[in-house]
């Protein structure tokens, strides 16, 4: 169904997917209009009870994100990187907290912001001509989007220091080798193969993806003892909800469940 267009971002919903395109040319640098925009864009479709889940892609075709527009951070002071930074990581914990499983389509390059956003998705599939990289070294500055933690818990300590350190590009099977992508697929099949994957997740109960997304983000970085109790306490509610009677019913009665 219809789209919802901003000046600088596409968000367009397709069968209960709902897809968040970056959409600033030439390049998608992110300026302060996108960058403000990019809060928005991620609430209304939160907020839209016909989304089941997100995807983050990009709506030009050679890149995907080139990071910050170097034109805003020429000119900015310590008071406006306050700003900026706060609204990056009031993002990031908006992502982090999702009930609605998030799901990223890379193609191209991408780079810094942007891309740094999609590490906080929970399945990244990237274009096989993709490239990826984190050049923040070179203007000494460290990438700002959750970046130093995501990677460090995605990558591993050594392997994030180190691809923070180069600052250079890697291919997506590079990426795919150290797990910051999880699946490469031909450029002309992304979208499709996203899409799809997207329904698969939509026709299942929307309660469940949301408490094992939640569980396993939250619990990760807990001791193993405080995660075990997010896990009871999920369980608890789920067992009280229709879809979980639904789905023990349609089990015993061998026929497919209806999902409210």
């Amino acid at each position: 169904r219809g789209k919802m267009d901003f000046e600088n971002i596409i968000v367009r919903v397709e069968n209960k997917v709902g897809w968040l395109e970056y959409n600033r040319p030439p390049v998608n640098a992110v300026h302060w209009g996108m960058l403000k925009e990019m809060p928005q864009a991620i609430r209304s479709l939160l907020e839209d009870d016909g989304v089941r889940v997100i995807v983050i892609a990009s709506a030009l075709e050679k890149y995907f994100s080139t990071g910050a527009d170097l034109q805003v951070f020429a000119e900015i002071d310590v008071e406006g990187m306050r700003e900026w930074m706060t609204i990056v990581h009031t993002l990031v914990k908006t992502l982090r907290a999702s009930p609605k499983p998030l799901l990223a389509a890379i193609h191209g390059t991408a780079v810094g912001l942007g891309a740094e956003l999609v590490m906080h998705c929970d399945q990244r599939f990237s274009a096989s001509n993709a490239r990826f990289g984190q050049p923040e070294i070179n203007i000494n500055i460290v990438p700002g989007v959750g970046t130093t933690q995501s990677l460090a818990r995605l990558l591993g300590r050594t392997r994030a220091i180190r691809f923070l350190y180069d600052g250079a590009f890697i291919s997506a099977q590079d990426a795919l080798a150290i797990g910051m992508v999880d699946e490469i697929v031909d450029p002309e099949e992304l979208r499709e193969t996203v899409q799809q994957y997207g329904q698969t997740l939509a026709s299942k109960p929307p309660e469940g993806l949301a408490a094992i997304r939640q569980t396993i983000t939250s619990g990760v970085d807990l001791p193993f003892d405080e995660g075990l109790k997010i896990e009871f306490e999920r369980i608890l509610e789920l067992v009280q909800t229709a879809n979980f009677k639904e789905g023990i019913s349609a089990f015993l009665e061998k026929r497919d469940p209806k999902w409210n």
